[in-house]
């Protein structure tokens, strides 16, 4: 799933680059964006983000690149991977995972039924990483 954000100075921090707490809230939302177009959107719930890593700031002006996709599956859990590119830079702006719950209508836990089987070289390192995440 690719969103596209523009940064606009509403959206800056005091130093005047994008402000990590508006990043945050587009990571989950793009990473939500993924897992909801596997489930219906009323079922899923974040649990966690397990890190957004920073390589360089963005200013107003800039158009974030942000792509999404469900790398790993457990019984109740799916974990989106997210890669922010700004402007086609080759190097990502932010990448990291977010860990959302399958939960049923009172809002407790509920197996999705969902595996994920990764092909390429690519897809196996995220679906390892994201297996890892786990016992952190």
């Amino acid at each position: 799933m690719v969103t596209m954000r523009l940064v606009k100075s509403e959206d800056l921090n005091h130093h005047g680059t994008l402000f990590a707490g508006r990043t945050a809230e587009w990571f989950v939302e793009s990473g939500f964006i993924a897992a909801a177009s596997l489930l219906n959107p009323q079922n899923i719930v974040c649990l966690k983000i397990h890190g957004m890593f920073f390589t360089k700031p963005a200013i107003s002006g800039d158009v974030l690149k942000f792509s999404s996709k469900v790398v790993f599956a457990g019984r109740t859990s799916l974990v989106s991977y997210i890669h922010v590119e700004n402007n086609g830079a080759e190097k990502p702006l932010v990448d990291g995972f977010v860990t959302f719950i399958h939960v049923n209508e009172n809002t407790r836990p509920s197996p999705h039924f969902l595996e994920i089987n990764p092909v390429t070289e690519e897809d196996k390192y995220l679906y390892e990483a994201a297996k890892n995440l786990r016992t952190k």
